[in-house]
């Protein structure tokens, strides 16, 4: 394995999403359910199928889930920079 794809796979896994990235998450969380949940309540209701209006919304929370949950590069474009340590004095 090279170096660099072991460099990228370990900082993929370390899960850091920045402030930006968290609001970015929670807006496509809340767009996505709102839609999956109308689109698969009209459909359920076209086919008069309860079935199927939670096996929509099943796919679509599972597909949401892929595609929120992990700590995807595009959630840190925006990371915190950290004021440098301050040397601390003994106390006198």
């Amino acid at each position: 394995m090279s170096a660099s794809f072991k460099d990228n796979l370990l900082d993929l896994l370390e899960g850091k999403i920045d402030f930006e990235g968290q609001r970015q998450v929670e807006n496509i969380a809340k767009f996505a359910l709102i839609a999956a949940a109308v689109f698969s309540f009209i459909v359920g209701v076209l086919f008069q199928s309860l079935s199927v209006t939670f096996g929509i919304f099943g796919v679509a929370a599972f597909v949401l889930l892929l595609v929120v949950l992990p700590p995807w590069p595009m959630y840190n474009r925006h990371p915190v920079t950290w004021l440098p340590a301050k040397e601390s004095q003994p106390p006198s």
